[in-house]
């Protein structure tokens, strides 16, 4: 039988119109009806809007694709007479969309803490102070070291913070040592340093006052034991233990998303088909260079859930 997973997007992969393929499908409005209750939100007429100003602010942005996803997860539910994967992931906050998938968070109160998560997250450093890069063809190792190099040259924080994939690393910190990591990254033979549009640095020390905000939350959300394995970022490895996917989440925001090895993970788990269960096609173009010959799928539209559904009977 083949095992197969669903994998949850992160931040980055929203876009105006990207739920119309699955607007027929009356599981997904219940969805976008009730978030639009739980935040007093109407997140499907947002991404009806002429431009992409509120979809893209990170208040918006994070509860936005948590809706999406998880509404996409149950149009393959309703397609499929309810055949759960495997396997979960999600990268960064796409976690959350696997905590709600595998029945650990309700989606109410995922929803309340995306939001919540977004604001602190923002709150934790000034406009402009914070920066972020894509660093390509350059080993791990060498994007670590040079990190270090600049820290230790006193000029503020800059980190390796989104290990995406063989030869792409995300890096994060302040505004004037991620320009400088850029400049040694570039020396060390890194072909290319691309400045990244985003307002918050995700992943790095600058988060923690995030993570102490964070922690609190967590103390009045209700957490269950997964019915479907999840595999967390931090730690890249299959969770079950309720205390570790609450520091999991805490952690996360201000350490490292280790998607390599977390699909190495599912790898090892004899998963052969993995699903990108959201919107864009990020990750499957990441799963690709990690995991060559997976089956991969993406479900956008109606189409999309019928060729899931014949691919995995």
């Amino acid at each position: 039988m083949t095992k197969f997973a669903f994998v949850f997007p992160g931040q980055g992969s929203q876009a105006l119109k990207m739920m119309d393929g699955l607007a027929d499908v009356a599981v997904v409005r219940k969805v976008f009806e009730d978030a639009s209750q739980i935040l007093n939100i109407d997140f499907w007429s947002m991404l009806q809007e002429e431009n992409t100003v509120n979809i893209n602010q990170t208040i918006n942005t994070q509860p936005l694709l948590l809706t999406a996803s998880y509404a996409t997860y149950l149009a393959w539910l309703d397609a499929s007479n309810g055949k759960t994967p495997s396997l979960v992931a999600g990268h960064s906050l796409g976690e959350y969309s696997a905590l709600v998938a595998s029945n650990v968070l309700s989606f109410s109160d995922a929803l309340n803490l995306v939001r919540k998560r977004a604001q602190y997250m923002q709150e934790s450093v000034n406009p402009g102070e914070g920066a972020m890069a894509a660093v390509l063809g350059l080993a791990d190792e060498l994007v670590i070291e040079g990190c270090a190099e600049v820290m230790a040259q006193g000029l503020g924080v800059v980190q390796g913070v989104n290990f995406n994939s063989q030869g792409q690393v995300v890096i994060a910190g302040n505004k004037a040592a991620v320009e400088k990591a850029s400049e040694v990254l570039k020396a060390k033979g890194a072909r290319k340093v691309m400045p990244l549009p985003v307002s918050v640095p995700s992943h790095c020390d600058l988060m923690k006052p995030a993570a102490e905000k964070l922690a609190e939350e967590l103390t009045n959300v209700q957490f269950n034991t997964p019915q479907i394995p999840l595999i967390q970022n931090v730690n890249a490895q299959v969770v079950t233990d309720i205390d570790e996917l609450k520091n999991g989440l805490i952690k996360q925001l201000y350490s490292p998303v280790l998607w390599t090895r977390s699909v190495q993970t599912l790898v090892a788990n004899n998963v052969d088909v993995i699903v990108e269960c959201g919107p864009g096609k990020v990750l499957s173009g990441l799963n690709k260079r990690i995991h060559e010959t997976a089956q991969l799928f993406n479900i956008h539209n109606q189409d999309d859930l019928n060729k899931l559904v014949l691919a995995l009977n």
